[in-house]
């Protein structure tokens, strides 16, 4: 019989109380990703830390009153709980069907974060405060329900780093008849690898409502922060991103019952960890935490990955196909709502231009009237001083009138140089 490394050692280490609780949050946030990548359900065998905070976390999908009782909380969906869904985006105005939705969804504010991430052209002429203008042309009009293809990443091969740590530790474990850390590594192993396959065996599924027949073209608006985007395309594409949605389905819902199974089997390990660990040997209990120190380093480059970067790749290149993608940063909201005028041509100017720069003063309801003029008419915006001299105005509101005239015609001459350049 092999003789137990510092087996005459007085020192103990009283790891039970850190099994259950540290590296939850890196945890939990390492299963959140077990949707989005290929494979990654059937890797999670190794002696993950913080399965306390992971049970009471995803315990919470569980719904019935024995669950409840367990795992109090509010009951959720699924995506929301995943952080797959449950943000709220900008409005939404169709220039096309006069749609008009005040608060879009989860899909919306992704599409918004990611052309606010993204570096614009500079249009010349003058400067306040600069907004973003990006233009997506949507070619692909997705099915109703689309299962996008989980992207393909190193971390299937990662994670043998996590897996054979804990094989090895465990084994060790056995060579040294230091059966209490043995089974106690055994039972992490076996308790996460269940219930990361569990949890990730939900479906992960994108849905959009389709359109009527005969629903014009679902060209609009999308008015984030600082930043419009402008969304050509079907109805079909465009209502992909204003009402669509990513979901999970779990062949167990509405109660959720296997997540509550395995939510009670990471309880039972963390209760089991807390009262075997102290009697194990101090090398097995050193085996231990060396396990659980691998694990944790590996959830720890997990949860870095920027989830809502992968779900933007899953909404722009999976879903919708990679579409054209254009940004323009003008310096001022006038040449901004020229410059978008000029290129989405709505069915009524007047209502869009209103939308955006609501003013109406009596300068601003001449200036609308020029450029309205100007558009309907498909006459070029260069202004010469009959533009802006008036009898009607002083002074002040002459040179006001004249500046933003001037931002038109900035707008208008990056708007054409683009197209000539393109």
């Amino acid at each position: 019989m092999l003789q137990t490394p510092l087996s005459h050692s007085k020192f103990t280490l009283n790891a039970s109380g850190v099994a259950g609780f540290f590296g939850g949050d890196e945890a939990v946030s390492a299963m959140a990703t077990v949707h989005v990548y290929q494979g990654r359900k059937w890797l999670g065998w190794y002696n993950s830390p913080g399965s306390y905070l992971v049970a009471k976390r995803y315990g919470q999908l569980a719904n019935s009153r024995f669950w409840d009782g367990l795992f109090p909380g509010v009951n959720t969906d699924p995506a929301t709980l995943f952080e797959l869904d449950g943000w709220k985006g900008p409005t939404f105005q169709g220039v096309q069907s006069g749609s008009m939705i005040p608060e879009t969804g989860h899909l919306a504010a992704l599409m918004a974060r990611e052309c606010q991430s993204r570096k614009g052209i500079e249009v010349q002429g003058r400067k306040t405060q600069p907004v973003g203008v990006t233009i997506i042309d949507l070619h692909h009009v997705p099915e109703a329900i689309v299962e996008p293809k989980q992207l393909r990443k190193y971390a299937s091969v990662f994670a043998l780093i996590p897996i054979s740590a804990s094989i090895g530790t465990c084994v060790v474990c056995a060579l040294f008849q230091d059966w209490y850390s043995f089974s106690m590594i055994l039972l992490g192993i076996i308790a996460s690898g269940i219930s990361c396959f569990v949890i990730g065996s939900g479906k992960f599924t994108f849905y959009h409502p389709d359109p009527a027949p005969g629903a014009p073209r679902g060209d609009g608006l999308l008015l984030a922060d600082n930043n419009v985007i402008i969304l050509r395309g079907e109805e079909g594409a465009v209502n992909s991103i204003t009402r669509g949605n990513f979901s999970l389905h779990f062949g167990s819902e509405p109660e959720y019952r296997n997540i509550g199974i395995c939510s009670l089997l990471l309880t039972t390990q963390f209760i089991a960890q807390l009262l075997l660990i102290p009697q194990g040997a101090l090398f097995g209990q050193i085996m231990f935490l060396t396990s659980l120190a691998v694990s944790w380093a590996y959830n720890s480059w997990l949860s870095s990955l920027d989830k809502e970067e992968i779900q933007r790749k899953l909404l722009l290149d999976v879903v919708l196909k990679r579409p054209p993608l254009t940004k323009y940063m003008l310096g001022t909201r006038t040449a901004m709502a020229v410059f978008v005028l000029l290129a989405l041509k709505p069915l009524h100017p007047d209502k869009v231009l209103d939308d955006i720069l609501p003013n109406d003063t009596k300068v601003w309801k001449r200036w609308k009237t020029t450029i309205l003029s100007r558009l309907e008419d498909g006459k070029e915006m260069i202004f010469e001083s009959a533009d802006w001299c008036d009898e009607n105005f002083n002074e002040q509101e002459s040179t006001l009138l004249k500046t933003l005239c001037n931002d038109a015609q900035a707008a208008y001459d990056g708007y054409f140089n683009h197209l000539k350049s393109s």
